[in-house]
């Protein structure tokens, strides 16, 4: 969750605490008008007419002299599911950390298509160019409802008048509505995100990111934690918003990677060893010793 979602959660709260205290009457989202934005989007289209939607080159970072990234190279094209597999240590989470700006690299091109250098934006300026970020941990806002979570994730103006007048237009209920069945939600609308099972929560934020409209989600161990179950949903969501998003999902389980996957590129001390379908780079003899084991 992006620094100015955390800041906008917490005005939310102040307000339903406000409302609380003058006795007012709860509506379907919890007595408040609806939906606190974000800020406006940075100039700046993404352009993958080249037939990438992220191109990384070169990358490298040290850590007190670890090299966690080591002159990795990779590319994503628009509406790809990719999977990302590799021991802990890897480089995974910091190459995520580095595609969202929260890391910056020693050296090495990070692009968001063909035109938009990612090494000049800031965090919360990169998911307003339409990147959206998973963690393995859930993040919702637990005293707030589904519903509220969702809305507040909405693409609106976040100042603090027009917030407190904004309602949904039909446009954005349906959106809403629709994002809801998609995340196996719309029988928990009315509930408070902290009363959800882990996988619920999961899906909680995946929704959050999805009323975002991103371009590109980057989720990290999506399914970790979650129940057989769960885990199939979570796989039946994930097909469906290929093509119409692009993904890059970090995970361990190879069943649900199996499930889904069709390139899976293999980190290991920080770039890539091996990459291809599951079945190629689980045969690779080099992923085998450092990963797979035998």
């Amino acid at each position: 969750m992006t620094p100015d979602l955390l800041e906008q959660g917490a005005r939310r709260l102040e307000m339903r605490q406000a409302a609380l205290a003058a006795n007012k009457n709860d509506t379907a989202s919890g007595g408040r008008s609806a939906g606190i934005g974000r800020i406006a989007k940075p100039e700046g289209e993404v352009d993958t007419t080249h037939g990438r939607i992220l191109y990384l080159e070169d990358v490298s970072v040290s850590f007190d002299g670890f090299k966690a990234i080591n002159k990795l190279s990779l590319d994503i094209a628009p509406g790809e599911l990719r999977c990302i597999i590799g021991p802990n240590g890897a480089g995974k989470t910091t190459m995520m950390d580095i595609i969202t700006g929260k890391t910056r690299p020693d050296e090495g091109t990070v692009f968001f298509g063909s035109t938009i250098d990612l090494l000049r934006y800031k965090e919360a300026e990169i998911a307003q160019l339409g990147i959206g970020r998973k963690f393995q941990k859930p993040t919702v806002f637990e005293q707030l409802t589904v519903f509220e979570n969702l809305e507040l994730a909405l693409k609106t103006n976040k100042g603090v008048k027009s917030s407190m007048f904004f309602r949904l237009d039909s446009a954005q209920s349906d959106r809403l509505a629709d994002i809801l069945v998609n995340i196996h939600l719309a029988d928990s609308v009315a509930r408070l995100a902290g009363n959800l099972s882990h996988g619920q929560k999961q899906w909680l934020e995946i929704g959050m990111l999805l009323m975002q409209d991103p371009k590109l989600l980057l989720l990290d161990e999506p399914v970790a934690g979650m129940t057989d179950e769960e885990t199939a949903r979570t796989a039946e969501l994930f097909l469906t918003l290929k093509g119409k998003h692009s993904l890059l999902v970090v995970e361990h389980d190879m069943s649900f990677i199996r499930t889904i996957s069709e390139i899976v590129t293999v980190l290991c001390d920080g770039s890539v060893l091996a990459q291809g379908t599951l079945d190629q780079v689980q045969a690779d003899e080099r992923v085998i010793e450092v990963y797979l084991g035998r």
